[in-house]
């Protein structure tokens, strides 16, 4: 029926049924970012020279800060995610279902979480974890910001196993139908997106906002000394993530569209981000040339 397009892989979005306890891929992608992610900031905090001329000549936390980063990060991530999703995306545009089924904004295996939601949420976090171990919130931010790719790629593809998010109808070559076994059986029998051929837009995603992504923070903390200049890491990701999230808004089907403007909501949800991310960026610029350059470390200023 559709000689041109590539099957979408039979995969169930339940890895492990043991009765009503399942594993679901989408809980698996999300634990595989934050843990690698952790992985990747202990790696960076041993790093000291990736820290040698900013501020104090140092990291801005030990290694094992970076178990309580994770903790916070977690939650803020859930919490944010899922209220973020709940808030922004259910009540625009089913409010009705989850005023009739309060008890579905728990249902976080089901899928449903926003990155502008869980962006917030783990600002909020990382807040509290500065205040209390007396932390730099930008420097922090910046570490967190170098990880974030690792999990918004895993992310996606959760996305595509759950068949979520796909993209809008097209003739290209590499287009999808979202349509099979497992599919139509965890919707009654049907397909949530038709027997259309579409863009398999997670997949986009995945590559800009995760692959891409890290390989631009990677060359800025690694080749040009990003990190030794507070916020502008973190700048560099919001910027990065806006252009990536915009972009990708062009293949991707679900949102409808904002009043008349054409934007969606992701559109719409990162033009704040360019923002910050202007201001990050200005202020690392800024603070950096007010110094007179980076600020040298101990054994540079007695040398």
């Amino acid at each position: 029926m559709f000689p041109f397009v590539i099957p979408y892989p039979e995969i169930d979005p339940v890895l492990i049924q043991l009765g009503p306890f399942a594993i679901r891929w989408y809980a698996l992608a999300y634990i595989a970012g934050l843990v690698l992610g952790w992985r990747y900031i202990v790696r960076l905090l041993r790093n000291r020279t990736l820290w040698a001329k900013g501020p104090g000549g140092q990291p801005p936390a030990t290694p094992e800060i970076a178990e309580d980063i994770l903790l916070f990060a977690t939650l803020g991530v859930i919490v944010g995610g899922r209220l973020g999703y709940v808030l922004i995306y259910g009540l625009t545009y089913s409010a009705d279902y989850y005023l009739e089924n309060p008890l579905r904004i728990f249902e976080i295996w089901n899928g449903g979480m926003s990155f502008h939601g869980g962006f917030i949420g783990v600002f909020v976090a990382l807040y509290f974890l500065c205040r209390s171990k007396k932390l730099s919130l930008l420097r922090i931010g910046d570490l967190v910001a170098t990880a974030t790719p690792i999990g918004l790629f895993f992310g996606r593809i959760a996305n595509f196993i759950n068949g979520e998010l796909y993209g809008r109808p097209s003739d290209v070559s590499w287009a999808m139908v979202f349509c099979n076994n497992v599919v139509r059986r965890l919707n009654g029998g049907e397909c949530p997106g038709g027997l259309i051929a579409r863009h398999p837009s997670q997949l986009y995603e995945a590559t800009l906002e995760g692959l891409l992504l890290f390989a631009v923070l990677r060359l800025a903390t690694h080749r040009f000394s990003a990190l030794e200049k507070p916020g502008l890491t973190a700048g560099i990701f919001l910027a990065g993530y806006g252009c990536a999230r915009a972009f990708a808004e062009f293949f991707r089907e679900p949102d409808a569209p904002i009043g008349n403007t054409g934007l969606t909501m992701g559109m719409l949800l990162s033009i704040p981000m360019w923002i910050g991310a202007a201001w990050l960026i200005w202020n690392a610029l800024k603070t950096t040339n007010a110094q007179g350059g980076a600020r040298p470390t101990q054994s540079q200023s007695q040398s």
